[in-house]
């Protein structure tokens, strides 16, 4: 294949809203966990679309999988159904909490969508001034009107005029926080049993079984944002299944599709039942092209192969970072569950994560950051455990050459 060399990164200065700072190099193509640029050099992918390529960059299966249908159903609307989109709904029933799913394209519209019914559930079953919502400093929902209003991070909502009202943060892991707070005007509280973005975060047991009680004292609903932290991701299906802790709505993105846009809220047949037709919609949600895709993933990634491969990789990460600790100390805390872990720098070191990222990449490694004082860590669960000691390898080597530029 001839790459087009008049495209460039200096081309997305020119037309692209700038709305992001992207990497100086621009990958052209990737396979399994490594990737390579326009130049033709090669990186071992540790961040996986953060979260996304839950089976890597072009999985023959789901290749093979797109094509077959892109040759019969793209695209028909919601004015009908569609086969692969009831398989993919019953096979997430199957294997969860839910009753009743509703497919979008991603995280922020399902969790749009979550919003919504918690609210129209409140309104329509208890009273109409039964609207606020708890959620947590920190936390991360998407980047649509309403869930950056939900979400902890007033950066991200700054500038855009009034937010969405009756929304209160308080801190994470704080119950006593909670239970200030939560009253009969609350309908839901709203949380990720691992805050991603936010900087890598377990909730702990006693923190997530008592918001659930809080939530059934107060008959507000508990709604789990599993965008990141879901399919697969913690060890788990879904992470709520460390904890047993049932959600009354769970949102899932990301690895969902294995890269290919889907997302999907999940939640009972009573909450369901507060939504009518024409309540809520989407265009695209639940195309069979994405939800096609979708079913294969789900099936590749819900086996115990996987999900207990996800726990032995953990395992080997965090070895690999202790040693590299060992060697050059910078680190503070691993933290995190499965293949969703942060190492957490040292009070000298904070807000260096990206430059840490940035001498990584010259090393031939793809990395995150989950603020500017964490290193974050999501590659594909099925990585190879010789790609993982090759990526630690090049880690090693841009912290080396990282403290002694």
């Amino acid at each position: 294949m001839i790459e087009n060399k008049a495209i460039n990164r200096n081309t997305y200065d020119q037309v692209m809203l700038p709305i992001y700072a992207p990497a100086n190099f621009i990958p052209v193509r990737g396979q399994g966990s490594r990737l390579w640029d326009q130049q033709g050099k090669e990186y071992v992918d540790f961040a996986g679309g953060i979260a996304v390529l839950a089976l890597g960059h072009c999985h023959p299966v789901l290749v093979n999988t797109l094509k077959q249908q892109s040759e019969k159903l793209w695209h028909i609307s919601n004015i009908f159904t569609n086969e692969p989109a009831l398989t993919l709904a019953q096979k997430l029933i199957d294997a969860t909490f839910a009753q009743k799913v509703f497919f979008a394209n991603s995280g922020a519209e399902a969790n749009e969508a979550a919003f919504k019914l918690a609210r129209r559930y409140a309104i329509t079953r208890h009273h109409p001034t039964k609207t606020r919502i708890i959620a947590f400093h920190q936390a991360f929902h998407g980047r649509t009107f309403f869930t950056v209003s939900v979400g902890g991070q007033p950066k991200y909502a700054e500038g855009f005029g009034p937010n969405p009202a009756d929304i209160v943060h308080v801190p994470f892991n704080d119950l006593d926080a909670v239970r200030a707070v939560i009253d009969d005007r609350t309908c839901a509280v709203v949380l990720e049993p691992i805050q991603g973005e936010g900087g890598v975060t377990p909730a702990t047991m006693e923190f997530l079984h008592g918001v659930r009680e809080l939530c059934d004292k107060h008959q507000a609903l508990l709604i789990f944002d599993e965008v990141q932290s879901g399919v697969g991701r913690t060890g788990k299906l879904y992470a709520y299944q460390h904890y047993g802790v049932q959600p009354d709505i769970l949102t899932t993105a990301k690895a969902l599709g294995g890269g290919f846009p889907i997302s999907a809220m999940l939640t009972t047949d009573a909450i369901a039942a507060a939504m009518e037709t024409g309540a809520h919609g989407t265009t695209y949600g639940g195309n069979p092209l994405a939800c096609t895709v979708g079913c294969v993933a789900l099936d590749i990634i819900n086996t115990p192969e996987v999900l207990m491969g996800v726990e032995k990789r953990h395992d080997m990460v965090i070895q690999a970072l202790e040693k590299i600790d060992q060697k050059y100390g910078i680190f503070q805390e691993f933290r995190g569950k499965g293949l969703l872990i942060g190492a957490v720098l040292k009070a000298e070191y904070q807000g260096k994560a990206k430059e840490i990222l940035q001498q990584a990449a010259e090393q031939g490694l793809i990395l995150l950051s989950a603020g500017d004082s964490i290193l974050r860590f999501t590659p594909s669960l099925i990585i190879s455990e010789d790609e993982i000691t090759e990526g630690m390898m090049r880690l090693d080597m841009a912290i080396s050459r990282w403290l002694n530029k």
